[in-house]
């Protein structure tokens, strides 16, 4: 084995399990570009990448919130969604209403276009996940899921130290 080969094996993880979740990210950064596109292509991501589909579920799902609570539900700035409530603002499927806990952070509300524009994403994102489904066995997407749930917790817990 050369230096550079030796180098680069003391770098990566030592544990099988570091190695699994190694091999793992990859994939995970691979899905999410390619989800997003797809995303853009059925209307559930926005053009500049940002995930209306997410936003406008939260609204239909929670009612009006604020721009710093929908932030605080995902792990985004309250810039992010900022822009992207403007984004939607733009194209008629959200607006801005008066607060009636605060006078100054406006509620943003879906519209009527709105709630029809996630009502159809939301369809087609069904569909879509059905058949993107056929691919895998139903006990492997759940251990999946399980896996980046737990992995999200760990990623926070090591954020909030």
């Amino acid at each position: 084995m050369s230096a550079k080969e030796r180098q680069a094996e003391s770098a990566g993880p030592h544990s099988a399990r570091g190695r699994a979740l190694y091999a793992l990210l990859p994939a995970i950064a691979q899905t999410f570009f390619r989800m997003r596109a797809l995303g853009i292509k059925e209307e559930a991501v926005t053009p500049s990448g940002r995930g209306a589909w997410g936003l406008l579920r939260s609204l239909a799902e929670g009612g009006p919130q604020t721009v710093p609570a929908l932030a605080r539900q995902r792990p985004v700035s309250r810039q992010h969604i900022q822009k992207l409530a403007d984004e939607l603002a733009r194209g008629g499927l959200v607006d801005f209403v008066d607060n009636p806990a605060h006078r100054r952070s406006k509620l943003v509300r879906l519209t009527k276009k709105g709630a029809r524009r996630y009502a159809r994403v939301n369809a087609r994102v069904g569909a879509l996940c059905d058949a993107l489904a056929r691919e895998c066995d139903e006990s492997d997407l759940l251990a999946a899921a399980r896996a980046l749930r737990r992995l999200i917790s760990a990623i926070d817990a090591r954020l909030a130290r």
